[in-house]
């Protein structure tokens, strides 16, 4: 069968199942299965899809159909235009979260200085922000060890020398150590909300994205306890859900953080906020 023909059939089938993306998920699995560039699919979509190929790739839609993200299907996903390896064990990083990687750049007015990402899952934050500032530390965090050895491994493979990860519960391994910035995307999502159920979210580890407390315990435990590990007047940022930003501005301005305010995302939303130590 054609290459080109086996698209359309799998796109078909995608749109059936309810992907909002069935074109750009079913290139994006033959891609990975050809191990080709979409430019490639474009220009040679007449070749011939072997046995084996057809196999894998039907496969692959199939889960997709059923649910499955494409980034865990295929093992990766780009971020702040890295591709970053990914596994089930931590969240996919999104685009509206490169507001937040832009926000950290904007802030790190220094030369030099050191970044904490807490929750750093695949390690997208920190490796963004290591690959713009070369001579900055970045110190990625997360509590669970999957989580630190995939971030590792993708700042090896990416040769980002400047990004290291270490396992802890919050700040738990940085005691006694401040940063110019830290960052966070904790779990901010109220248990208790429906889109738990819904699109690639119920493939993700519910730990990385539900919190007590409509969602704002660990924001709350975060803000609480950057105080103690933030330089003079070092600033935090941290993502949340688009109806927290009101919420979040009063946690940080009621621990006494100034410059207090928040970022809109792609979407227009208030997802992004943040504030600086007073000295």
């Amino acid at each position: 069968m054609r290459l080109d023909v086996l698209l359309a059939r799998a796109s078909e089938r995608l749109a059936r199942s309810g992907s909002l993306s069935p074109r750009l998920d079913a290139e994006v699995l033959l891609c990975h299965v050809l191990e080709v560039d979409r430019t490639w699919l474009y220009t040679w979509g007449d070749r011939p899809a072997s046995t084996f190929q057809r196999a894998r790739y039907e496969a692959l839609v199939a889960a997709r159909a059923a649910g499955r993200p494409v980034a865990y299907l295929t093992g990766m996903r780009e971020f702040w235009g890295l591709p970053l390896g990914t596994s089930p064990h931590t969240l996919i990083p999104r685009p509206d979260t490169e507001t937040l990687v832009e926000m950290l750049l904007e802030l790190a007015a220094q030369p030099s200085g050191r970044l904490l990402d807490l929750g750093t899952g695949t390690g997208a934050i920190a490796l963004a922000f290591a690959s713009e500032r070369p001579d900055w530390q970045a110190l990625g965090v997360d509590r669970v060890p999957e989580a630190v050895a995939l971030a590792e491994s993708n700042a090896l493979r990416l040769g980002i020398a400047n990004a290291s990860f270490l396992p802890s519960d919050w700040f738990a391994a940085v005691s006694g150590q401040r940063f110019m910035l830290i960052a966070a995307n904790p779990p901010y999502i109220d248990a208790e909300d429906p889109h738990l159920g819904q699109g690639d979210v119920r493939f993700e580890p519910m730990s990385a994205l539900v919190a007590a407390d409509s969602g704002l315990a660990d924001l709350r435990h975060i803000v609480e306890q950057a105080v103690d590990h933030l330089e003079p007047t070092g600033w935090i940022v941290l993502e949340h859900g688009h109806e927290q930003a009101a919420a979040v501005r009063g946690l940080l301005q009621g621990r006494g953080y100034v410059a207090v305010d928040s970022r809109r995302d792609l979407g227009g939303r208030e997802r992004v906020t943040f504030g600086r130590l007073s000295p």
